[in-house]
């Protein structure tokens, strides 16, 4: 094996949640087609090719970043939705998880790709999308079909889910950490706002 190679192998173990948490930060700050595989590699101090023995393509690095964010924002929400608790109790739970990943210093990149840059995903990738985005809606469907059994919301139709759900995810467009309010400020704000109050 040559000198060259027998280093890259080296140094490249253990770093693909590096570099997938690289390409989100820099998809999300320079958008998908403005970010070379150059700037990942430098991003996690790793020679240029190096990023190749993880990924076959810069597209693969997004197909991970989209995939693993929205697998992450499922399984927080997927906790929150089986708390038991009441409609109202497991709604703003489920809020609160979905803020948190969204927002969160840990999925903010991820989130920001999946909103802005998957569209540069191929049909194939787009249909797994499509598939972990049904399941994730179904949970929210659930959740606003308990409300309205419960008399706390008038309307559980899907685009009273789809409104929902926008509003969600468009406040990675307008939320600052050092904006005067945290994330369960927003959920708990949020609740209030969409539901009906304690009697």
């Amino acid at each position: 094996m040559a000198a060259s190679k027998r280093k890259a192998v080296a140094e490249e173990p253990n770093r693909r949640g590096d570099i997938v948490r690289a390409a989100g930060r820099l998809f999300a700050e320079k958008g998908y087609a403005a970010t070379t595989i150059r700037d990942i590699a430098g991003a996690v101090a790793m020679q240029s090719g190096s990023p190749f023995y993880h990924f076959k393509t810069k597209h693969d690095m997004l197909r991970a970043v989209v995939l693993e964010g929205m697998a992450a924002i499922d399984a927080a929400v997927a906790q929150a939705a089986q708390t038991g608790k009441s409609p109202r109790a497991t709604f703003e739970a489920m809020l609160r998880a979905h803020l948190d990943q969204l927002l969160g210093e840990e999925g903010r990149d991820f989130a920001a790709t999946l909103l802005h840059e998957s569209r540069h995903l191929d049909p194939a990738v787009q249909a797994e999308v499509v598939a972990l985005k049904d399941r994730y809606e179904a949970m929210w469907q659930k959740a606003l079909k308990d409300l309205k059994q419960a008399g706390l919301i008038a309307d559980d139709s899907h685009v009273a889910r789809l409104f929902l759900l926008g509003a969600l995810n468009w406040t990675v467009q307008w939320y600052r950490p050092d904006g005067g309010k945290s994330v369960a400020q927003i959920a708990r704000q949020l609740s209030s706002l969409l539901l009906k109050p304690v009697s």
